[in-house]
């Protein structure tokens, strides 16, 4: 197997559980607007949501666009008229308490760093990123971070990871390896600049699109028996 140098990291639902912060934060949107939560609804934003942010990702729509709409849209559909823009602030601030850390993330990359150069690279909002890895404890281990909201453009676009590798020092793409459970996203956007990539599949998705991972693997602790190292936590 190759020997990598530097790991690149998405951080949610890689290493922060972002299904139970994003839970937790509509939540409390929908109180604060005065309805009681349903699953259905749930359910609704977030095909919604998902399909927005997968024509945000292939360049169809901008960032403002997706995050300023999204909760009027959704809140039309419930009968009620919002600004959505006054919304999305109210949501960033309930998402920013959103730390939760997925099993085994807190001491797995406290062990890598024993090993690896890494960094953090997702899209989002710095702000909200920030607050997240520091309060979940994750943010001392990594050498940077890495925001679209920052570089103005968001993976899988190859100029993402260009305004990225400028700030590495003496980066080898070659040996270097990006772990996301995104395929569209953070497979993709490894594929596209010759970049190894693992995917972080839990729930074992069957892949039926065109995008083929380096490596699959089913849970965090499967990383490092994929770069075979012997844990000392």
């Amino acid at each position: 197997m190759k020997t990598y140098q530097t790991l690149l990291f998405e951080v949610d639902d890689t290493l922060l559980d972002f299904a139970a912060a994003e839970d937790a934060a509509f939540r409390k949107l929908l109180l604060e607007q005065g309805f009681t939560y349903n699953d259905a609804w749930k359910k609704d934003y977030r095909l919604m949501n998902q399909e927005l942010w997968s024509a945000y990702e292939r360049g169809k729509m901008s960032r403002d666009e997706v995050v300023n709409t999204r909760f009027s849209k959704f809140f039309q559909k419930l009968g009620k008229e919002v600004d959505g823009r006054l919304l999305e602030n109210s949501y960033r601030l309930y998402l920013e308490d959103g730390n939760q850390l997925l099993d085994g993330a807190l001491a797995l990359v406290k062990e890598l760093s024993h090993h690896y150069e890494m960094y953090i690279v997702t899209n989002g909002f710095s702000k909200t990123q920030d607050k997240r890895l520091k309060a979940s404890g994750l943010f001392p281990f990594f050498k940077g971070v890495f925001v679209s909201e920052d570089t103005g453009f968001q993976k899988p676009m190859r100029e993402f990871f260009d305004c990225c590798f400028a700030s590495i020092p003496n980066l080898d793409v070659q040996t270097a390896l990006i772990i996301g459970d995104s395929l569209s996203a953070d497979i993709q956007g490894g594929i596209n600049v010759g970049m190894d990539t693992c995917w972080i599949n839990p729930s074992r998705k069957e892949n039926v699109s065109a995008i083929q991972p380096t490596y699959e693997i089913h849970h965090l602790n499967g990383l490092l028996e994929l770069l075979k190292i012997n844990s000392q936590s």
